[in-house]
């Protein structure tokens, strides 16, 4: 009786051990599972910094080009402003003018704030053809072209895929573009601050401003034959908005892509030109 409880005994210990480790074995296989799935995040993640760090630099560089064109050219525009346009530049700055409402001379008030006028007026013609141009605001500081595009015209909702109502506005601005070989352009993409669905193909809304910039690049590039020299793609996310995030107006204003064009001199002025080749 006494052998046969300590076999018992003996057997159940021995099976509690081959559990104990069979437990063991499984744990220490999802711990090294966890430690490469961890690994691969981290490398990754670094890829993914040194990607979005490179495009700080290239928009940081960008930028300081902005500025420093502002300045030169501000500097230009106001000690000399008399000779800097030539008497047919002014006579096309005043048939622009003629053309445009009284609300779109709002705050004109000074020759630069004339030429900023006639030039935005001129180029979302030229861009939109006439066409109702709602989805298109150009603004212009210091000879710096602004040109936001609201997504709705661009893409569809939630998509870095371009529709084909984006093309005649993509093909006019390659045409500005190609018709300066010292023009340099960033395309920004900007979103609201709704976070992404779960189950999107997306990231986040830095993915989706980066690929929405990077699309409409590729497109200028590959479709309408834009020097990729020229070009920066560049995301913003959520994080430059036009207006608070505080209405579906309001987000759909901040849902965009703008447009930065740096012409020199000579061509912004000749951007007064309505009838003529921009």
């Amino acid at each position: 009786m006494r052998r046969s409880l300590a076999v018992t005994v003996f057997s159940t210990a021995l099976l509690a051990s081959c559990v104990s480790k069979k437990k063991y074995v499984a744990l220490e296989g999802e711990l090294d599972n966890t430690k490469s799935t961890l690994q691969k995040t981290r490398v990754e993640k670094e890829e993914i910094e040194e990607k979005y760090a490179a495009i700080e630099a290239r928009v940081a560089d960008y930028n300081a080009k902005i500025n420093s064109l502002r300045s030169s050219n501000d500097e230009k525009l106001e000690m000399n402003d008399v000779t800097a346009m030539s008497n047919k530049t002014k006579d096309r700055m005043r048939k622009t003018i003629a053309k445009m409402d009284a609300s779109e001379l709002e705050g004109v008030e000074t020759l630069e704030d004339s030429i900023n006028a006639a030039i935005s007026y001129n180029l979302k013609n030229e861009i939109t053809e006439g066409k109702d141009g709602d989805d298109v605001d150009i603004t212009v500081d210091k000879t710096v072209v602004m040109i936001n595009v609201s997504d709705k015209l661009l893409f569809r909702s939630g998509s870095y895929r371009l529709s084909n109502d984006a093309q005649p506005l993509l093909k006019k601005l390659a045409e500005v573009i190609n018709s300066e070989p010292s023009m340099e352009v960033m395309v920004e993409g900007h979103t609201d601050n709704r976070t992404m669905v779960e189950d999107s193909w997306l990231e986040d809304n830095w993915d989706l401003s980066v690929r929405r910039a990077t699309a409409v690049v590729r497109q200028l590039q590959d479709k309408y034959g834009v020097d990729g020299a020229k070009l920066i793609a560049a995301g913003r996310s959520s994080y430059s908005p036009l207006v608070e995030n505080t209405s579906k107006d309001n987000m759909a204003k901040n849902r965009r892509t703008r447009i930065v064009v740096i012409p020199n001199l000579d061509k912004f002025f000749a951007m007064l030109d309505s009838e003529g080749e921009i």
